[in-house]
């Protein structure tokens, strides 16, 4: 496994850019699906989302200015990708994008890849009821058990307001399950 700031020089030489490309994708790409998995639910949409966002990470690598961590980068690359899949997903159903996600929750026991259970499925649903930053900020900290510092980069919000919104996010799961007892 190549450090960061190795991987990275190599990324903006013209004769180590596809070698370190595949290295970047080795390294980062199981964590991606994750994270963008926990965003559109799919296991298909999620593979289309992550060829899309290490597409874009391809492209504009040479813009990155290193102002925060490569990976964080790649996560908001990512997120932003999920968000704009959701939304054209929305546009094409003429739903909107709180439906398409419900939709997707509805599809997660046909889908071969989802290994959840019932109580999976029904924190699946609690989650999709939380506004979008709420999700983000719950499915990094629960699902990746990322640091708030990192997800402070990744979304560009304190840490204060990301803490809180998870707070939040878990007394309205709590309710919400709870409530379908």
């Amino acid at each position: 496994m190549i450090e960061e700031t190795d991987l990275l020089k190599k990324l903006k030489q013209a004769e180590h850019k596809n070698s370190a490309f595949n290295e970047l994708v080795a390294q980062y790409k199981e964590r991606l699906y994750w994270h963008i998995r926990h965003i559109v639910k799919d296991h298909n949409d999620t593979d289309d989302v992550l060829q899309n966002t290490f597409i874009k990470i391809y492209k504009n690598i040479n813009n990155f200015k290193g102002d925060s961590k490569l990976y964080s980068w790649m996560y908001r690359i990512a997120t932003n990708e999920s968000l704009t899949f959701i939304s054209k997903r929305a546009k094409q159903l003429q739903i909107s994008n709180e439906e398409v996600q419900n939709l997707a929750i509805k599809n997660l026991k046909a889908d071969e890849y989802f290994e959840g259970d019932d109580i999976q499925l029904k924190l699946q649903q609690a989650i999709a009821t939380l506004p979008e930053k709420q999700q983000l900020v719950f499915n990094m900290r629960y699902f990746q058990d990322m640091k708030y510092k990192d997800m402070s980069e990744i979304l560009d919000t304190s840490e204060g307001a990301l803490k809180a919104s998870y707070h939040i996010a878990i007394k309205k799961i709590e309710t919400y399950i709870l409530n379908l007892s």
